[in-house]
């Protein structure tokens, strides 16, 4: 397969966050589950595996470097179930799954311990072009 410049890499992903993440009445989100994460997004997540649901800002986009595309800090959220943080699936605004991540990989976390009641943001949101 061939892989495209890291310049290139950069505009494609600032074209999924501005024209298809933030797509939608809603707001883009990024749901964490406990559960092992399924093989597609077209697969549907196990919804009592649910611990967490984070919501970005719209637009989502706060900015483009050469290295990074950083996207808004998202709200505050409270935690519905204690659990291990295993993967997360993003949303877009119209609720169509985009992308599922691996927690510890993919995501980091202060602590993948997550534990009802608790109050979790992600203070800063980059996703980088493949290498």
């Amino acid at each position: 397969m061939n892989t495209p410049s890291k310049a290139a890499s950069l505009v494609m992903l600032q074209a999924l966050v501005t024209q298809y993440l933030d797509e939608g009445s809603a707001n883009a989100t990024l749901v964490f589950y406990d559960d092992d994460k399924p093989s597609s997004v077209n697969i549907e997540a196990t919804n009592t595996a649910k611990l967490l649901t984070l919501t970005f800002p719209k637009p989502s986009l706060k900015t483009v470097t050469t290295e990074h595309i950083e996207l808004f800090a998202t709200n505050a959220s409270i935690v519905i179930k204690t659990g291990i943080a295993k993967w997360a699936r993003l949303y877009n605004g119209s609720g169509v799954a985009v992308v599922d991540v691996t927690v510890g990989t993919d995501v980091i976390l202060d602590n993948y311990n997550l534990v009802l009641g608790a109050n979790v943001k992600l203070d800063a949101v980059y996703l980088n072009p493949p290498a």
